[in-house]
């Protein structure tokens, strides 16, 4: 019911029965609040119903106050009257606390909608009504009453549950250590180990350790069963191989022992500079220095050839991500670049296969610059560091040698002419400076001279050995007999596992297939192609890279294209040291990289956008389907770089090489034996005459031909002229040769003494 007459300003909505029961929370908490009524948005009959002490601030009246309303252990001398009286007073004044609240506004009451009526269109009355009843005096008095009629005890202990109340009704802070049973425990702090282990976990998952991995691995595979026997086996053959294994022993050997003899090398006695006959490998001679012997040797050159192929690799993945290639494109690049189908006809020649520096090289420089195919110059990723180790790289790769490091050379001064030029013209067409840097000019002034200084100490020697051997120099006429035809770029060596038997009439046509043989894989023809059209680079860019294709194809044809007249030839007669290279078929690598760097831009192009498929359809059940059909062209690329390569045993080392004395001459002697002998002499490096290169000195053929009469009187004193001491005769190779009747002859008239070692005969001078 509601008391008072609707209308009046002064009625009272009063709560009975149950609902003065249900607010004693309520009635408690305005018995004790002194500031202004609140606004009815932000107090209403529930949110005060649901209200604790816990929860809101509660003074020490409206506890007693409330307390024997609920407690049923309270002082039996109340008397149920007295409850009564209690709890109609303390509903009043509940009552009137929350009509101070609904000033302005609604009344929030479980009273009739006509009480609420009145109340609502009364606000001035309510409001002073409201500052009446909100009178801390009468307040406190009323709950003094109430107080009396119940338990002091009690209520006081109820008021004090949560602590000292502040005065004046203020809110008490809830101390924060309330909640901190709540709160998630700290992180503990991770150990040394943890950190490390955390450290080494992103390293192994980094895309450069990855890629680093994946390249070691796939050399392994594709180049066995060359790691199956390292020490008894060489790919392809062993009389280059043999050869190479032995500079790569020598120039460790020498610069270990002595530095200044480096070039003056224990073979082709007496010759000067005889180091420099051929490409020497030099960059290897810090593996050189571990091991000794042809066993040691022979395995030094089975894990260089292994690390070369994962050296490729890695640099054409370098260099095509560089220039803005994703994953998968890149790889494509890497893999085509390193077992290309022309490429398995040079396994034997470790300084062609040895050519990983130079697409690593582009690639740090390109960084080091800021510059890439894709996104331009960016000057804000400059970075002299990469462009010194760029350039480091370049020199280190020259070391190598010049049959493949001279064109690189040039093709390096080219870049850097042309990269001149544009920026001179970009600076004068904007007339604004365009950012360069005093570090970076200084990193390729001292990084250039680095490499140029290097070329110069490596071309000294080359220089001095055609001064002494003027016949070394190649021909024009040396040039044509080595010039591939058109048919060669589409012809596959018969080491390819896919081709090599499908092309075997083809290869009979050519004059000399080992060096003609020139298929870059027509898997890699095919996404070249395909990126003229579809492809991540722009079409510049695109046009680009197919006049480099184009252009590197007419220089490789040597005098095959128009005879050379506009390629090959003004470059062999301008150039210094072209002329030192016999073999213009091996400039195919500049095609395969091109090529790659096509095929990369178009399995970009569609790995981005089977990308953006998968994240656009819902649901996305063949997205990964599709992801792995990006992996196809690099798939296909990698089978078509099978291979069935030989592995012939290496001859092992007589046992009169272990302990004769040098200078000394092993017969027979020619250009394929001789590089055996080189590789026996790994054991101390005895001066022997013997030697095979690019070239055969007219001493060595004259000692060849004088030594077919060995032992006479002649040949006896010509090696003694020459400070040969000592002649091993290889019992295993003088049949059909004039030694298989003169081996055992006897020598005493010529001063000489003969002696059987093992399978071998030992003469001493």
């Amino acid at each position: 019911m509601t008391s008072g007459q609707p209308g009046t300003g002064s009625a009272r909505p009063t709560p009975t029965g149950a609902d003065a029961e249900s607010r004693p929370a309520t009635t408690a908490a305005a018995g004790t609040r002194t500031q202004p009524a609140r606004t009815a948005d932000k107090a209403s009959d529930k949110a005060s119903a649901e209200t604790t002490a816990d929860h809101s601030p509660v003074g020490d009246g409206a506890t007693t106050g409330a307390g024997p309303i609920d407690d049923p252990e309270a002082d039996p001398a109340t008397s149920g009257a007295a409850r009564k009286d209690t709890a109609r007073q303390a509903d009043k004044q509940g009552t009137a606390a929350k009509q101070d609240t609904a000033e302005g506004g609604t009344a929030t009451s479980d009273s009739t909608a006509k009480g609420s009526a009145a109340a609502k269109g009364s606000g001035q009355a309510t409001d002073s009504k409201s500052a009446k009843d909100g009178d801390p005096a009468k307040d406190s008095g009323a709950v003094d009453g109430a107080t009396k009629d119940g338990d002091p005890a009690k209520g006081a202990k109820a008021g004090d549950a949560d602590g000292p109340d502040k005065a004046d009704g203020e809110a008490k802070p809830v101390g924060p250590e309330r909640w901190e049973a709540f709160a998630s425990a700290p992180e503990p702090r991770p150990s040394i180990f943890t950190r490390a282990g955390r450290a080494v976990g992103r390293f192994l998952i980094h895309e450069w350790t990855v890629a680093t991995l994946g390249a070691l691995a796939l050399a392994v595979l594709m180049t066995w069963p060359t790691l199956r026997y390292p020490r008894y086996t060489l790919p392809q053959d062993y009389w280059d191989p043999s050869l190479q294994a032995w500079q790569m022993a020598w120039s460790g050997h020498i610069l270990l022992a002595d530095p200044a003899r480096l070039w003056q090398s224990n073979t082709f006695f007496p010759e000067l500079w005889s180091f420099a006959f051929s490409d020497t490998l030099l960059g290897y001679a810090p593996a050189g220095m571990l091991g000794s012997g042809p066993e040691d040797a022979v395995l030094r050159y089975n894990i260089m050839f292994v690390l070369a192929h994962a050296l490729a690799t890695l640099g054409a993945y370098a260099l095509a991500r560089q220039l803005g290639a994703g994953r998968i494109g890149a790889a494509v690049a890497g893999v085509s670049y390193t077992y290309a189908p022309w490429l398995l006809a040079q396994a034997g020649h470790l300084h062609v296969l040895s050519n990983g520096g130079i697409p690593l090289a582009l690639a740090m420089l390109a960084r080091g610059h800021g510059w890439s195919l894709r996104h331009g110059y960016r000057p804000e990723r400059r970075h002299d560091g990469w462009v010194y180790a760029g350039w480091l790289v370049a020199a280190w790769q020259l070391s190598l040698g010049f049959g493949i490091g001279l064109p690189f050379a040039y093709f390096l001064a080219a870049a850097v002419l042309v990269a001149a030029v544009l920026f001179f013209v970009r600076r004068l067409r904007t007339r604004q400076p365009v950012p360069f840097g005093r570090r970076l000019f200084t990193a390729d002034v001292l990084g250039g001279v680095l490499f140029a200084g290097v070329g110069l100490l490596m071309a000294f020697p080359f220089f001095r050995v055609t001064e002494l051997h003027p016949y070394a120099e190649r021909t024009i006429g040396d040039i044509s007999l080595f010039s591939p035809p058109v048919s060669g770029f589409v012809t596959a060596p018969g080491e390819s596992r896919i081709w090599g038997g499908l092309h075997e009439g083809a290869r009979a046509a050519l004059p000399w297939h080992p060096e003609m043989t020139l298929l870059p894989g027509f898997v890699l023809y095919a996404l070249a192609a395909g990126g003229l059209f579809f492809s991540v680079w722009r079409l510049r860019h695109r046009l680009l890279l197919l006049a480099g294709v184009l252009a590197t194809m007419a220089f490789a044809m040597g005098t095959r294209f128009f005879d050379g007249t506009f390629t090959y030839v003004p470059l062999f007669e301008h150039l210094p040291g072209w002329n030192g290279l016999r073999t213009p078929g091996r400039l195919m690598l500049w095609t395969t990289l091109l090529l790659g760097l096509l095929a990369a831009g178009a399995v970009t192009a569609l790995t981005d956008r089977v990308r953006e498929l998968t994240a656009q359809r819902i649901p996305s059940w063949p997205g990964p389907w599709l992801r792995m059909a990006t992996l196809l062209p690099l798939l296909l690329v990698t089978v078509e770089g099978l291979n069935t390569t030989p592995h012939p045993v290496v001859p092992t080392q007589p046992a009169a090489m272990r302990s004769a004395q040098g200078p000394m001459l092993v017969l027979p002697s020619n250009q394929s034996l001789d590089q055996h002998v080189m590789l026996w002499s790994t054991s101390g490096f005895p001066d022997v005459v013997n030697g095979g290169s690019g070239f055969t000195p007219r001493q060595l053929d004259d000692v060849r031909r004088v030594s077919q009469s060995f032992p006479d009187q002649t040949s006896v004193d010509y090696l003694r002229t020459l400070g040969v001491r000592t002649v091993v005769l290889l019992r295993g190779q003088v049949v059909g040769t004039p030694w298989e009747i003169t081996i055992d002859a006897p020598v005493e008239s010529l001063g000489i003494s003969r002696q059987d070692v093992g399978d071998a005969v030992v003469y001493r001078l």
